[in-house]
């Protein structure tokens, strides 16, 4: 169905790494996000007034937090999509993880005060009537719940929405939420027991820890979190694929918002290589990268040494002070460039699949040890694994 409303709403819907097009989504899913949650809103108000349920009450204001939310998610595409200016040369793309951030303070607010009145109601609780037709309705709340989960997590993925893919996590909770009062009204109506108070406190705290996770996965993002390994790998054989290149290090990914990711990283390349054939080669890569994978990339040269003599000296002062760590700790594919007034050496490590933890102790200690022998270098450890 979210297919069919996605053509007939949005020209050109395929072409999803345009701008216009990524904001026509965005807004599509927050139209309908309003919609659906003040039609939710007050069918599960209304019914809830009419049970006294603390929990159908609860359930209600939860729905009318995520039509705030859907609100935001608009007002985000629309800011996020401004072009770039001077104050703002990456453009305003994070705009979009600042307003997944408001939405979880919404929820972790909302989420407090049903918890409060939660517990009240389990202090002093109160009989909850019973209605098939209200049973009914909620019922198909659920399913319509599930129905904006789905389209949430299509368009989330499809246009690589944060803020969706939010609500979607969110649209999910209020599902469970719903189906748990539906559960609470029927072992209250046949067992007589009064759990009403208690499944509106657990429906609270649904909402307070969707909207902690929410939040957490935001901030990670906002203070720069590491790429995902699956985008790192892409970059990184892309780049390792180019003629001549024999290796690839300091990959660095910066997150402006989605669509808008900027890349940096440092090719190696022999030393016997022509300048004009490597400059041209580097271009190449930096092109197909920005084509296939939407991303700005940089890619530094960095020219290996081919000085055989002193790329066995080095193999050997490598080799020597990693043991001198540890014994079983094993350097390879060591390699040298030579800069102004340093000289970088490049290796891998495979350590016991114990050490991995402590791989930045491990980085320290190596890099430490290399350094006390030779001042002048700069050490680049390019990844840790675990021993096959």
């Amino acid at each position: 169905m979210i297919r069919f409303i996605i053509r007939r709403s949005i020209p050109r819907y395929e072409n999803t790494t345009d701008k216009q097009v990524r904001e026509s989504y965005g807004v599509l899913a927050g139209v309908l996000g309003i919609v659906c949650n003040l039609i939710l809103f007050t069918l599960k108000l209304i019914i809830g007034l009419l049970m006294n349920s603390i929990a159908v009450i609860s359930d209600a204001f939860n729905n009318l937090s995520d039509c705030g939310s859907s609100i935001i998610s608009i007002i985000a595409a629309k800011m996020s999509n401004q072009p770039p200016d001077l104050e703002h040369p990456f453009g305003h793309g994070r705009i979009e993880y600042i307003s997944s951030l408001i939405v979880s303070f919404i929820i972790i607010m909302v989420g407090f005060e049903l918890l409060k009145s939660s517990f009240s109601k389990i202090l002093h609780p109160e009989v909850v009537i019973f209605s098939s037709f209200s049973l009914i309705i909620l019922v198909l709340s659920v399913v319509l719940k599930l129905w904006m989960v789905s389209y949430n997590r299509y368009i989330g993925r499809v246009i690589n929405s944060s803020i969706i893919n939010a609500t979607a996590t969110d649209s999910l909770n209020d599902a469970i939420a719903t189906s748990a009062v539906i559960l609470s009204t029927l072992i209250g109506h046949y067992l007589h027991i009064a759990i009403d108070g208690y499944v509106g406190l657990l429906i609270s705290f649904f909402i307070l820890y969707t909207g902690y996770t929410i939040a957490k996965d935001t901030v990670n993002i906002l203070l720069g979190a590491s790429p995902n390994t699956e985008l790192a790998n892409q970059i990184s054989g892309m780049v390792n694929k180019g003629m001549h290149i024999i290796g690839t290090h300091d990959l660095k990914v910066h997150d402006y918002g989605p669509g808008r990711t900027i890349a940096s990283i440092h090719a190696e390349i022999l030393d016997t290589v022509n300048i004009v054939e490597s400059h041209a080669i580097i271009d190449d890569l930096e092109k197909r990268i920005s084509e296939e994978l939407n991303i700005n990339i940089v890619i530094h040269i960095d020219p290996l040494t081919t000085d055989e003599l002193k790329i066995h000296s080095m193999k050997h002062l490598v080799k020597d002070s990693v043991k001198e760590v540890n014994e079983v700790f094993v350097a390879h594919h060591i390699r040298m460039t030579k800069s102004y007034r340093s000289m970088n050496v490049i290796f891998e490590l495979t350590v016991p699949s114990t050490q991995l933890p402590e791989s930045a102790n491990i980085r320290e200690q190596i890099t430490k040890r290399l350094k006390d022998k030779d001042p002048q270098l700069n050490v680049i450890i390019n990844s840790i694994t675990a021993q096959s």
